[in-house]
């Protein structure tokens, strides 16, 4: 099993026994804190599974029927859990109100607090390992799951603040107001995952930094690469994927151009990893006698060096 099949399995297990555990505190002391926060633990499990089996189905290499790779399928699972997640955060906000109008009684107990303080701990493990190998592995699905376990922390640190208050005070309305604090928190880091899961499926261009360096790399080619031009990214689960048309000298054979693509994919993918580049060669189309010596395009770029 790979590290990113190894971190979504540990969160889904971490995350079951977290739900079960606050979702049955919650109910007997009648706390919608407690249970928005388990109901937001439940959610992880689902989310993780979910997770599990998308990271196994866009690890699976390439096929006739899905020549680019299964990467997509990191997407569609971000995208699906930011949908449930944000539905979730609108229950929680709508049961918390609804209960504090009825004025439901809630008989707070040292086990809540316990629970909660131990779902802190956890979560916080669980985001910072899930966030680790999701940079690491360059998977938006881990990431996605991280951000999610991130807003536990704060789910978590409202009903832990809501139990002491409420416990002193005999006052409901701080259950109700971080239960509702919890569902908008959980609301706003789902619209950044489905951002990101749109993102994918959209074949979004890749950040600008990365397009900027592989530019960088086309440009400082030598003669007889000539430029380029129509530069296209796109990403599709931890793989990048390019295509430009490279200008070339006129005098070289095909073979010649097609050694000089191949040098220049290999260039590219020394400083980006997990890249696919598709090159398309084409004459420059400058009047030269056709030397590096005379090389308009070099002449050009010499001059400009020259004179910033």
């Amino acid at each position: 099993m790979e590290a990113k099949q190894k971190a979504s399995a540990f969160a889904a297990g971490s995350a079951l026994v977290l739900s079960l555990s606050k979702f049955f505190v919650g109910m007997l002391s009648g706390s919608m804190a407690v249970v928005a926060s388990g109901l937001d633990s439940l959610l992880d499990v689902f989310m993780s599974a979910m997770n599990l089996l998308a990271i196994r189905k866009a690890d699976q290499p390439a096929d006739q029927g899905h020549p680019y790779g299964h990467g997509k399928a990191e997407s569609i699972a971000a995208s699906l859990q930011a949908l449930v997640i944000i539905s979730t955060g609108i229950f929680i906000v709508y049961e918390a109100v609804r209960k504090f109008v009825l004025k439901a009684t809630i008989h707070y107990s040292a086990l809540d607090l316990v629970v909660m303080c131990l779902s802190l701990v956890f979560s916080l493990v669980i985001s910072t390992v899930l966030r680790r190998v999701g940079r690491k592995t360059e998977s938006n699905a881990l990431l996605a799951d991280a951000l999610h376990y991130t807003s536990d922390l704060y789910s978590n640190s409202a009903a832990i603040i809501a139990i002491i208050l409420a416990y002193y005070t005999r006052m409901t309305f701080f259950d109700t107001l971080f239960a509702v604090l919890t569902g908008l928190i959980i609301i706003f880091s789902a619209t950044k995952i489905l951002k990101s899961g749109i993102s994918g499926l959209m074949d979004t261009s890749i950040p600008k930094a990365i397009e900027d360096e592989i530019e960088s790399i086309i440009n400082d080619m030598p003669f007889p690469v000539a430029g380029h031009h129509k530069l296209r990214t796109r990403f599709s689960g931890n793989r990048t994927y390019i295509d430009f048309h490279l200008l070339t000298c006129k005098k070289l054979t095909i073979d010649e151009a097609h050694g000089i693509a191949r040098t220049v994919e290999a260039r590219i993918a020394e400083h980006v990893p997990r890249i696919d580049t598709t090159i398309h060669i084409e004459p420059c189309p400058e009047d030269c006698d056709l030397s590096e010596e005379h090389c308009t395009v070099i002449v050009r770029w010499r001059n400009r060096s020259s004179h910033p």
